[in-house]
């Protein structure tokens, strides 16, 4: 289920800095968070991952986020419909690169709905509700899943600005949460490794073919995860955390 072979991701803007956050952690520089993101994408290559490498959209400081516009299966691609107004038009910008891997479905108006709140488990999708995915959005991929098989669940997000802040896999049948999310009923059927109080941000990993990518800077975390068997690499992510961002969210990952 989890080898993939290619990723979409798009350069920061210039205006990187300038993008929407709710994260109180001071004024991201541009330039160290351009580092940040080279290392990712230095990191995809290196575990094998063949990256289209899309150019910047200066009028749309947040579009490095290339999770929250699409959602990628294997089976097909559903260009979303972003919460935030800002970011609507951001969707145009990636249709064509995720058409050329995938069939494209579409979120309509008055979905609203975020990639950063959908986790996709096999064929268990889970949607939360947030500022930024709405009950008919949800719905709405719901439906259009449900046509390859998939059965979905709708949860509200706790105390973060997406679902997959707080909920993450790390193979395919046990997940990575914050101790906010442990009780919810649609995650009873997987292995639960939470993270430690105060490591709430270390939550949002990426599994990429077998190797765990984790922000930097969270011991009690990645001890927990070589513990239980993980390969484990850290990133830096300050400067993109200044913007409510994280590890999922930097890329469109495809089998």
């Amino acid at each position: 289920m989890n080898h993939y072979q290619f990723a979409i991701c798009r350069r920061p803007s210039k205006n990187s800095a300038l993008g929407l956050t709710s994260a109180d952690l001071g004024v991201a520089d541009p330039k160290l968070l351009v580092e940040q993101h080279n290392q990712y994408l230095s990191t995809l290559v290196d575990i094998g991952l063949e990256v289209t490498l899309l150019d910047a959209l200066e009028e749309f400081a947040d579009s490095y986020f290339t999770e929250d516009v699409a959602i990628v299966t294997p089976e097909v691609a559903v260009i979303t419909r972003p919460g935030a107004m800002q970011r609507r038009r951001e969707t145009e910008y990636i249709e064509n690169s995720v058409a050329k891997f995938r069939d494209l479905e579409r979120i309509q108006n008055p979905g609203t709905l975020d990639g950063g709140d959908v986790l996709v488990v096999n064929k268990h999708c889970i949607v939360g509700l947030s500022d930024r995915t709405n009950h008919d959005g949800a719905i709405q991929l719901s439906a259009i899943l449900a046509g390859y098989g998939y059965h979905t669940d709708i949860v509200t997000v706790p105390e973060a600005l997406h679902f997959k802040s707080s909920v993450n896999f790390v193979d395919e049948h046990s997940l990575l949460v914050t101790q906010s999310c442990y009780s919810m009923d649609c995650l009873a059927q997987y292995r639960k490794l939470v993270v430690p109080e105060g490591e709430e941000y270390a939550a949002n990993v990426v599994w990429i073919n077998d190797i765990v990518l984790m922000p930097e800077g969270y011991p009690g975390t990645r001890r927990l995860l070589e513990e239980n068997g993980y390969k484990v690499r850290e990133m830096p992510v300050s400067e993109i955390s200044k913007m409510d961002g994280g590890l999922t969210c930097l890329s469109l990952r495809l089998t």
